[in-house]
């Protein structure tokens, strides 16, 4: 659209259903690539991206094209096929329900891409659902914690 211009800075943060920690260390680049290429075939910069054996966090520059949420479906769906048919589960691979998108402004972007590139250190003092428990106090959103993730049932 011309003269539209925004500066639209997006972490998105997700987890494996029931937090199961299904992402191998051996398969992890080949999926951070593969949602990668879902980002940029959907017109958006990727900034930062990494995950854990249970969930993602993604930070990306947004177009205002699309909304976050056909987004993160098209994310969800295309990158749970590709793992599926990679075989890389030996069950079925699926995304939990749901998502966390936190806006930033262009100040906080080094900051944010350094906290997700230090996954793996910042896990070893908090669990991924005091992560996100914190994303959501931070930011202000209302949430009642039964709803956050779903139980294996």
């Amino acid at each position: 659209m011309p003269n539209t211009y925004t500066q639209l800075h997006i972490q998105f943060v997700f987890a494996v259903k029931f937090r199961a920690a299904l992402i191998k260390a051996d398969w992890k680049e080949r999926l951070l690539k593969y949602i990668t290429g879902i980002f940029q075939a959907n017109n958006h910069k990727m900034i930062q991206i990494n995950c854990m054996p249970d969930h993602i966090h993604i930070f990306i520059g947004m177009r205002p094209h699309q909304s976050i949420s056909s987004l993160i479906q098209n994310v969800k769906t295309e990158s749970s096929k590709w793992i599926n048919g990679q075989g890389f589960c030996s069950g079925k691979f699926a995304w939990q329900e749901g998502y966390g998108a936190f806006s930033y402004s262009k100040s906080h972007i080094q900051q944010v891409i350094q906290y997700i590139q230090n996954q793996e250190q910042h896990h070893k003092k908090k669990t991924f659902l005091e992560e996100y428990s914190n994303f959501l106090k931070m930011f202000e959103i209302e949430y009642e914690e039964k709803y956050i993730f779903k139980e294996p049932e």
